[in-house]
């Protein structure tokens, strides 16, 4: 992993068997992202709610985790920091397997890539969003995007998929406006490895369940949410 620091403001230079189910409309306006505040049970008894997501490394991570918590978001300890592929899609549990197969063939197929996030960017007012922007890797996040998206988690997005880092969501506008500044400077470069399965728990956590690394196998978690 290449090994830019986050920087506080200032320190740096700033830069730019089955199918998925689909969500009802009320729903995709907030779905295009990880949600901790959505239902943690799905409608159906059988269905699961899944993620596919790039982790955001450490100490990237964790860094920009306990800045969205610093802004009062009541979420940010229940989503990773990361860059969504596949947002919040109800599957059956039945379809694990197809969809387990579905992720390793297109890992297998594919070779680490760079990203680097430098400063800040938002949806508002589409969408009372504000992520850290990326400045390199867009290219490699919408062609897996578009793979995983495929399918078996085949599905509808409300926008126009744009990769991002999730800094600040569905807060006051000025808290937002302060997000957006605080991480204006913002800068860290890190190596794609591959990508993860992420289970929304009954206790709205977000939680990764498998690794699919490019070039090779997926790497299962521990977990009471494992599948």
């Amino acid at each position: 992993m290449a090994a830019d620091r986050p920087r506080p403001p200032g320190a740096g230079d700033a830069g730019s068997a089955g199918r998925a189910t689909e969500r009802p409309v009320a729903d995709r306006q907030i779905a295009d992202t990880f949600v901790g505040g959505m239902r943690a049970v799905p409608a159906h008894p059988e269905a699961r709610t899944i993620g596919v997501a790039v982790p955001v490394p450490e100490p990237f991570g964790s860094w920009l985790q306990a800045r969205r918590a610093s802004y009062g978001d009541p979420l940010a300890g229940a989503i990773p920091t990361h860059i969504t592929l596949l947002p919040p899609t109800e599957v059956d549990a039945a379809a694990f397997g197809l969809i387990d197969h579905h992720l390793r063939t297109i890992a297998r197929a594919e070779h680490p890539f760079v990203i680097r996030l430098r400063g800040s960017g938002t949806f508002r007012p589409v969408s009372p969003v504000v992520f850290v922007a990326l400045a390199e890797g867009i290219g490699g996040c919408e062609r897996l995007q578009a793979r995983v998206s495929s399918g078996p988690l085949e599905r509808p997005l409300a926008f126009p998929y744009h990769p991002h880092v999730t800094i600040a969501h569905h807060l006051p506008d000025v808290v937002m406006d302060r997000a957006f500044k605080d991480l204006a400077d913002f800068r860290a470069d890190f190596d794609v490895w591959g990508f993860a399965l992420y289970e929304h728990g009954r206790d709205g956590v977000w939680r990764p369940q498998r690794d699919y690394l490019f070039g090779d196998a997926a790497i299962g978690r521990e977990g009471p949410d494992a599948p």
